[in-house]
């Protein structure tokens, strides 16, 4: 189980460094892996959304159809939640984009 958690450790912590500069296949992988629960991460819907949006708005037309398909097994309060999720990453790290 250990192995587990250090793997979505090393998988999150590796994938963040290259989302925070913007890296829509980084930001991609995160969905990815919080959507399906892979990689020792637990599936998230919220979260995948965020990322899908975040690498949504750097040009990745893929995000855009896994965020839409999580969104339809998704509550409007959910997709709000990672909506203001996804508006928060933008602020921290003072990427100028609107999500």
């Amino acid at each position: 189980m250990a192995n587990g958690f250090n793997s979505a450790d090393f998988l999150v912590d590796d994938r963040v460094v290259d989302a925070v500069r913007g890296n829509a296949d980084a930001l991609y992988d995160l969905g990815v892996a919080y959507s399906t629960g892979s990689g020792g991460v637990g599936a998230d819907l919220i979260a995948a959304h965020k990322w899908f949006n975040l690498a949504a708005l750097n040009g990745s037309e893929q995000a855009m159809i896994c965020r839409a398909d999580i969104s339809d097994d998704m509550t409007a309060r959910e997709i709000v939640e990672a909506q203001r999720q996804a508006r928060a990453w933008l602020q921290a790290t003072d990427q100028c984009r609107a999500a």
